[in-house]
């Protein structure tokens, strides 16, 4: 049977329907699903239980850590609109609790509609796994050759980056969070890799994890780049102007004297194991080798950080 009512509670999902041509079917999102500028009008299902864009880097630490502490939901679900949705498909994610609706919305939305839906959960934690996905959810529904060609399409795009010759590879530090200090984990230590640069302190695959300056002070970056996860650059640079642009310790690193300090659009390239995360690779290769990647593609996707 196929499928003919979606409901997606995974932002790079979204944008993966859209691709695969199938956006007429989705019947219900989140409140980050903002990308195509379609999925904006889509019903909100999920959204969250407070809003990040009036407070700081730490008050938004300190509201998910008190939420999570007590046992409480970061994310609402909408039980009218999904039971409007009525959906024979739900796609979620088990990747982040804190990125995105996580096991215990589909838990409950089981439980709220009475036509159960196919529950589909996401899980990728490196490229492959986003290439996967691709394949996974494209073969779900019914449109194997579209994905097919998407991922042929990326996997080009990959390979023309890991062709060059990178004589040197600069040592990269890549920041998911500003105060508290998190490292970028999941995907970005491998994109960084790919990129042709050598990723620091996190790992492949592995969760992002808060960390002490100590941390960063002793690795002793070549560059950093600063991807807080959901901002895009002007948040980004805001953020970095309150707590660190006067921060003596901060200042002292080599990188930042350097100026070899960048902001990227998080949100759309670097946050979520979408489709455009290969774009953040590419992203990443002309910040860490401009002399390489001279063109003009991607060039307002990230901002260099001046002293």
């Amino acid at each position: 049977m196929g499928v003919d009512r979606i409901v997606s509670f995974f932002p790079s999902a979204t944008e993966l329907l859209y691709e695969l041509g199938v956006g007429d079917k989705i019947f219900g999102v989140t409140h980050e699903c903002l990308y195509p500028e379609d999925a904006k009008s889509k019903p909100r299902i999920i959204s969250s239980v407070f809003d990040p864009n009036t407070m700081s880097s730490r008050e938004i630490d300190d509201k998910i850590v008190e939420l999570m502490r007590e046992g409480k939901e970061i994310y609402k679900l909408d039980e009218k609109k999904l039971v409007q949705a009525n959906p024979d498909l739900i796609i979620s994610q088990d990747t982040c609790e804190v990125c995105s609706a996580y096991t215990s919305h589909v838990t409950k939305a089981l439980d709220i509609l009475d036509k159960k839906p196919e529950i589909y959960p996401l899980n990728p934690h490196d490229i492959q796994g986003i290439l996967d996905s691709i394949k996974n959810v494209s073969e779900k529904i019914g449109k194997e050759g579209k994905g097919n060609e998407i991922i042929q399409s990326l996997k080009k795009r990959i390979d023309h980056i890991k062709s060059k010759n990178f004589e040197s590879k600069p040592r990269v530090l890549a920041l998911e969070w500003l105060d508290p200090f998190f490292t970028s984990g999941h995907w970005v230590p491998e994109m960084i890799e790919m990129a042709g640069g050598k990723n620091l302190i996190s790992s492949k695959g592995e969760q992002s994890r808060r960390m002490k300056f100590d941390e960063i002070k002793d690795c002793d970056p070549d560059l950093i780049v600063l991807m807080p996860c959901g901002f895009n650059i002007n948040r980004t640079i805001l953020e970095y102007k309150k707590i660190l642009q006067n921060n003596h310790e901060w200042n002292s690193l080599r990188a930042v004297k350097q100026q070899n300090v960048f902001a990227v659009d998080a949100n759309s390239y670097f946050s979520k194991p979408s489709l455009r995360t290969i774009t953040g690779i590419e992203i990443l290769a002309k910040i860490i080798h401009p002399n390489i990647f001279n063109d003009e593609k991607n060039s307002e996707s990230f901002k260099q950080i001046k002293s």
